[in-house]
């Protein structure tokens, strides 16, 4: 993986798996079971998408509330790699899901005062997502998170090729969580995408 560390969140398509498999992004995120976004996918959709995936991505479920049968299926059978909680789960489901599955896992927080961002330092998870909302495309302060946070963290919430590097810059986050930022007309965006990529290896110093 690279230093700046790249998550492509809610691909639909096999498309989208095409475009990944190019660009290589250091994840790929499926919302799994959510039906309040369009981003949604069963998990056999997903099944079909990832098993297309190179295998140098890791491959991230996203789940709101779910059940907690669906996250320790979908690693059993190898078709996810990291689980990404982004309802209420607490941390009794976390120790629950690491007694069934040998998985990582990363909570996601709303991050909307200083408080948010103690309860994700305390929190249990392998990692943390720090978010401004699900897929809003919003961003939120930025510098609340302070730099000495204890935990590796995500960032995500209105990331995009205009406003990624003042993000790295600000919080030098362990890794990059785009989802709407790289998409038009609530699709992901070849052009977009590759933006994103290529920013992180100019950072880097390499040749795209």
């Amino acid at each position: 993986m690279s230093e700046i560390k790249i998550k492509i969140c809610g691909l639909q398509r096999m498309e989208d798996v095409d475009m990944v498999n190019t660009l290589h992004p250091d994840y790929v995120g499926f919302i799994i079971n959510y039906p309040k976004s369009h981003r949604s996918k069963t998990p056999q959709e997903v099944e079909n998408l990832a098993n297309q995936l190179a295998t140098d991505i890791q491959k991230v479920g996203v789940f709101v509330d779910e059940p907690i049968e669906t996250p320790v299926q979908l690693v059993q059978k190898g078709i996810i790699d990291m689980v990404q909680l982004h309802g209420k789960e607490d941390e009794a489901y976390i120790q629950r899901l690491r007694e069934q599955c040998d998985c990582i896992i990363m909570k996601a927080f709303l991050i909307r005062n200083r408080e948010d961002i103690a309860s994700a330092a305390q929190c249990s998870a392998d990692y943390v997502l720090l978010d401004a909302g699900r897929g809003s495309g919003v961003t939120f302060d930025w510098s609340r998170i302070p730099r000495d946070f204890p935990k590796p963290y995500f960032l995500a919430g209105g990331i995009s090729a205009e406003n990624i590097d003042a993000a790295y810059e600000a919080t030098r986050a362990y890794a990059l969580d785009i989802s709407s930022g790289v998409e038009t007309d609530g699709y992901k965006d070849a052009k977009k995408m590759e933006a994103i990529l290529a920013w992180r290896d100019r950072k880097e110093g390499k040749e795209r």
